[in-house]
């Protein structure tokens, strides 16, 4: 079998968890690891008895497919050279830090012949437990999704919005259309120069609205989400496992055997569609509208925060 020259750019922990699912694929050769830090590159490629590089171009030269795992607001540059390098990638999320951009890179690949796919593993566990395969178009959705701030300040780039949120707001666009017609956003500034918590209401085109909440600076983490049909309702506690369904619709919460790993679910549908085995799992194109609803609702919150 083709295996593909995998490169990951980013030597910090998702970084490192790419490289482990490349360096154990079958379907993968991992052939370096790039990073602006040379020291800490050449660390994470002695892992995998691999090549550290902090030149871009080089690194590029050597890969068939590239998975990007650097602050994001790195994302969009480094997405976009290594297509022009005529590399496959995988970026994790947000794709871009504006609807405009998303678009373009997305659009670019295409024209290119090249896969662009977007680190939405939340996907991958929403259609494990059956959510994303309800056709009937939800009333309400309302998530939360908060935590303490994460060690070392990681994702302290962005706000809250582009580094929790967006999740959300790719669950929600899939289940509720692309097409949003009105954002509603407050944040607030605790830990970071940025919003650290953060609330967004949207209303979309097929009627129905999500609520979304998020939080960097909570004292404990919560995961839940509720949807609301015409024909009842799913509520989910993701973190205890908890939930309750009065939809005529299956869906359940013990999915491990089924979903064990969902990096390693999305980083192997990356290999399959580089190689032409499979289609992307989450195509560029498919996560734009996370990225323009993001940027919708960042603009809302920072009109109203107040400063630290």
């Amino acid at each position: 079998m083709i295996r593909l020259r995998v490169g990951v750019a980013g030597a910090g922990v998702f970084g490192n968890y790419h490289a482990q699912k490349a360096a154990a694929s079958a379907r993968a050769d991992l052939v370096g690891i790039f990073d602006v830090d040379l020291a800490r590159a050449q660390k994470l490629a002695d892992t995998f008895g691999t090549q550290g590089y902090s030149d871009y171009a080089e690194f590029l030269g050597q890969c068939d497919a590239v998975v990007i795992a650097v602050p994001a607001v790195w994302h969009e540059p480094l997405t976009r050279q290594a297509i022009e390098a005529h590399c496959h990638v995988l970026v994790e999320k947000p794709l871009a830090l504006t609807g405009i951009a998303a678009r373009d890179l997305a659009d670019e690949a295409a024209a290119r012949g090249r896969i662009l796919q977007v680190g939405h593993q939340e996907r991958f566990v929403a259609m494990a437990m059956g959510v994303l395969a309800i056709k009937e178009t939800p009333l309400l959705i309302e998530s939360v999704r908060s935590g303490p701030p994460a060690p070392g300040g990681r994702a302290g780039d962005v706000s809250v919005i582009w580094d929790l949120m967006i999740h959300d707001l790719d669950l929600a666009a899939m289940m509720l259309g692309r097409e949003f017609t009105h954002v509603e956003a407050t944040g607030r500034k605790v830990h970071s120069a940025h919003i650290d918590e953060a609330e967004a209401v949207f209303d979309y085109a097929s009627g129905g609205k999500a609520k979304l909440r998020a939080s960097r600076a909570a004292d404990f983490r919560e995961r839940t989400m509720r949807v609301v049909y015409p024909s009842g309702e799913i509520d989910i506690d993701f973190l205890t496992r908890r939930l309750k369904n009065t939809t005529p619709y299956e869906v359940r919460v013990d999915i491990a055997a089924d979903l064990p790993d969902p990096l390693g679910a999305a980083d192997e549908g990356f290999y399959a569609a580089c190689l032409g085995l499979a289609r992307s799992p989450v195509p560029a194109h498919g996560a734009v509208a996370a990225v323009a609803m993001a940027e919708a609702a960042e603009a809302k919150a920072l009109a109203g925060a107040p400063a630290k």
